[in-house]
């Protein structure tokens, strides 16, 4: 930690500092005490593990002076840490760019967290960087250069390939296990210890796996370690009912959501001061270049393909808003149609022993409920089936799964086109307000 932070530090490249809850001069032993204090909170032990991070930002030549370079990296870095981690600053002039390196610990200043590094951060990280060259006027990367893999090149690139995560090491044993062709489960469980990891049993069967140098065991389960890694997909798999897993793609982090920009004449007449206008212009301009960045990322060039590709959002979310509607009311009827059968299978016996009994009063009486039942599900299902034959329950069963199946994956692009809409019908109503395209009409994406 001393010796990258004295080659940050360094007179003889140093052309500005910063810092943010720590003093540059002390700032080693300052990040180790704020270690210290977290273990002593949370008696968990800090010699594995990051010691602190470090952010790389370059300038064009001549584009900013070294103040300038440093306040935008004191910037980004207070974006990126949200404030709650130490950072510090420092922006050297030695090569023939002005560059940053931003230094910041991984332990929160408040102890309450350890900073994390997560799938897509490289991209969310550019995107901030970006946005903030933006909001000061300067030039950044519109087309980075990608590697074989389609992946932006990176710092990890200069420094050799990154260790797996625990969740991937989990994912790589899973289906090198199952490569194997175990027999059964316990003999999958069995090649994964012989793999390395321990196996863990907790409560409810979750089954966890615990590498060596691993803190927290890595649960077996899709919303942890992805689609096709339950234990009920690894058991399909080993009876040969669908195929190997395969690994996930890092997908880069979401865009920050564009929100409206706000009319500040019209706020300032209903009574809003001085304070609320200068908060108000900066969040306007950060919302026009947000704006400006998903233009340029999805190469909307003229004023005509932002109103059509919006347009397109707007009907793609109706459309899949129709189609799921239409599938949850067939999987509804496809779950009554077989409650009232298998009712009407129950009830069927009873209502042949009334009409044996010649439509006794005295079985009525004793059986009244279960007649009930039977004339309930019978008058359903001719509801439902509108004289139709009546499928068999297996039949049944199996348009039920495939609808359920399918109602999934429709919520889940149903979501993302809700997003996709929301966030271009916010762009448009932007740029529109940018422009000053009203002519007194409502724009009709933002209507509906």
């Amino acid at each position: 930690m001393e010796g990258r932070f004295d080659y940050g530090l360094n007179p003889k490249k140093l052309g500005a500092v910063s810092a943010y809850l720590c003093d540059p001069s002390t700032v080693p032993a300052e990040f180790l005490l704020v270690k210290s204090q977290y273990q002593a909170e949370t008696a968990r032990p800090v010699e594995r593990g990051t010691l602190f991070f470090q952010i790389r930002q370059a300038f064009p030549p001549g584009e900013v002076t070294a103040e300038e370079a440093n306040k935008i990296g004191y910037e980004t870095a207070m974006r990126w840490t949200k404030g709650k981690y130490q950072f510090f600053v420092c922006t050297h002039t030695d090569k023939g760019h002005i560059h940053n390196h931003i230094y910041y610990n991984s332990m929160a200043f408040d102890c309450s967290r350890k900073f994390h590094n997560f799938i897509g951060s490289s991209f969310a990280l550019r995107r901030l960087s970006d946005r903030v060259c933006i909001e000061h006027e300067l030039s950044y990367i519109q087309n980075p250069k990608l590697h074989s893999k389609g992946r932006f090149l990176h710092y990890g690139q200069w420094i050799g390939e990154k260790p797996p995560s625990a969740q991937q090491r989990v994912r790589l044993a899973v289906i090198a296990a199952l490569e194997k062709k175990p027999a059964d489960f316990a003999v999958f469980l069995r090649l994964m210890e012989e793999s390395g990891f321990a196996v863990k049993h907790g409560r409810g069967g979750m089954i966890s796996f615990l590498a060596s140098g691993q803190d927290k065991p890595t649960r077996l389960r899709a919303s942890t370690l992805g689609a096709g890694f339950d234990p009920e997909d690894i058991r399909a798999v080993i009876a040969g009912e669908r195929p190997i897993p395969e690994l996930p793609q890092d997908a880069p982090a979401p865009p920050r959501r564009v929100d409206l920009v706000i009319d500040i004449q019209q706020r300032m007449a209903q009574g809003k001061g001085p304070a609320y206008a200068r908060w108000a212009k900066v969040y306007n301009l950060k919302q026009m270049a947000a704006a400006l960045q998903y233009l340029r990322e999805h190469e909307l060039a003229d004023y005509a393909a932002l109103e059509a590709s919006t347009e397109a959002a707007v009907d793609r979310f109706h459309k899949l808003a129709g189609e799921l509607r239409d599938t949850e009311a067939a999987l509804s009827k496809t779950a009554r149609l077989m409650e009232a059968t298998v009712d009407y299978a129950k009830t069927r016996p009873v209502f042949d022993g009334y009409k044996a009994t010649r439509y006794s009063k005295k079985y009525l009486a004793q059986h009244e409920a279960e007649l009930a039942a039977y004339r309930a599900a019978k008058a359903a299902m001719n509801e439902i089936l509108d004289g139709v034959k009546l499928p068999k329950i297996d039949t049944l069963k199996k348009s039920r799964r495939e609808l359920a199946e399918k109602k999934k994956a429709l919520y889940a692009e149903y979501r993302q086109a809700q997003a996709d809409m929301r966030q271009a019908v916010a762009v448009k109503a932007n740029i529109d307000h940018l422009l000053g395209v009203t002519d007194g009409r409502e724009n009709k994406a933002q209507e509906r």
